[in-house]
């Protein structure tokens, strides 16, 4: 299966009851040969907008953070575990979570990243495969409501930069 074959299942997607109150699927976004893939809970309400992952408030602290670190997002694939928006963007359920990682688990076949970085607790649930380098971070939006957590981030993502020059030069 191609990744323009996920997006389409995405966005057609009604295996599970997110899709009755959601705009857009969001399968996700970012070149086939990334390195470093992003893996967050489930779309929020400017994502369902726009049919684009971590395009809200906590998508912008996201980029900036990356930015400030020298991680260019274009370079990167930003996806979620769950590609619909839950109502409220509650925590999605189990059952949710377990209907949506075959496509999550059929993006990183294709992507074959060298890291994934864990965005939050819900994104923990993601399957580990040998040979990628899992790293688990604080998700953005609670880095932004709090110091300690934004302080915890940043340094997560400093570590992650080096990480990424790291194997860069390998």
């Amino acid at each position: 299966m191609s990744l323009e074959e996920i997006i389409l299942q995405v966005q057609t997607c009604k295996k599970c009851s997110l899709w009755q109150t959601s705009l857009h699927g969001v399968p996700g976004e970012g070149p086939m040969d990334a390195k470093v893939m992003f893996i967050g809970q489930n779309p929020g309400a400017e994502e369902d907008k726009t049919g684009r992952p971590f395009v809200g408030r906590a998508g912008k602290f996201l980029t900036k953070t990356l930015t400030e670190f020298g991680i260019n997002r274009n370079e990167v694939y930003i996806t979620n575990i769950v590609k619909h928006t839950s109502p409220k963007n509650r925590k999605p359920s189990p059952d949710e979570v377990t209907t949506c990682l075959p496509y999550l688990n059929q993006q990183i076949t294709l992507i074959k990243p060298k890291i994934i970085v864990l965005l939050g607790a819900s994104a923990k649930e993601t399957p580990r495969i040998e040979g990628i380098t899992y790293f688990e971070v604080v998700h953005p939006s609670a880095a932004m409501r709090f110091t300690k957590m934004r302080e915890k981030f940043q340094t997560q993502i400093a570590q992650l930069a080096k990480q990424i020059k790291q194997q860069q030069q390998q």
